[in-house]
């Protein structure tokens, strides 16, 4: 195997994570392990890294969306979807958010382990650290995210977000509120200096 791919397992799953893409850890099993998905959802795996969730997901789901903005992931998550035999049922797209998605495309669940650390100005800018650096207070990419996500949920439909304690957990549940959305904390892992929540959101 190249030196350059590490290899992660996750239950009955094995992932081959490439060179730049965001290697799971904490965060992303602590999504993994709330998930949520019924028989014949739609999903919306954004930021999908090596493709972790989406292919949890796909084992219930009807079809599931994986896009990330790093076009290393993208390829990363098609390779261990085709590992996992679950390419039948995942796309993957390249692009920022909600860019690779269409107008009027709508989901049964979306979920994101949004980049949510701060972050100094100079930090962010390679592909590697995008995964994580959140600008100044944490919040540059979760407050996009919360903006645009409604639009693409469907009727009952849920909304999972993985952040940080020291990107404000409360002002994601008010935005969240303001979009008509009720919010709560499922799910918290404390580490050293942080906790991390997974904060669901319906409609």
């Amino acid at each position: 195997m190249n030196s350059r791919v590490r290899q992660v397992f996750f239950k009955e799953l094995t992932l081959d994570v490439f060179e730049s893409v965001y290697t799971p850890a904490e965060d992303s099993f602590l999504l993994a392990e709330n998930l949520s998905i019924k028989e014949g959802d739609s999903v919306l795996d954004m930021g999908t890294g090596c493709g972790l969730l989406a292919i949890l997901a796909a084992k219930k789901a009807q079809r599931v969306v994986a896009t990330d903005v790093n076009p290393n992931a993208v390829r990363c998550a098609m390779h261990n979807a085709s590992l996992n035999l679950a390419a039948d049922k995942i796309e993957t797209r390249y692009g920022s958010l909600f860019e690779p998605i269409k107008a009027d495309e709508k989901f049964d669940v979306i979920l994101f382990n949004s980049p949510y650390l701060p972050s100094e100005a100079w930090e962010g800018h390679d592909m590697t650290s995008r995964a994580w650096a959140g600008g100044e207070s944490g919040r540059q990419v979760i407050d996009r995210f919360i903006d645009v996500a409604p639009r693409h949920l469907k009727a009952n439909g849920q909304i999972l977000l993985v952040q940080s304690t020291l990107s404000d957990v409360k002002k994601s549940l008010r935005r969240f509120k303001e979009q008509d959305l009720d919010a709560k904390v499922i799910a918290e892992c404390k580490v050293e200096f942080e906790t991390i929540v997974v904060i669901e959101a319906r409609c």
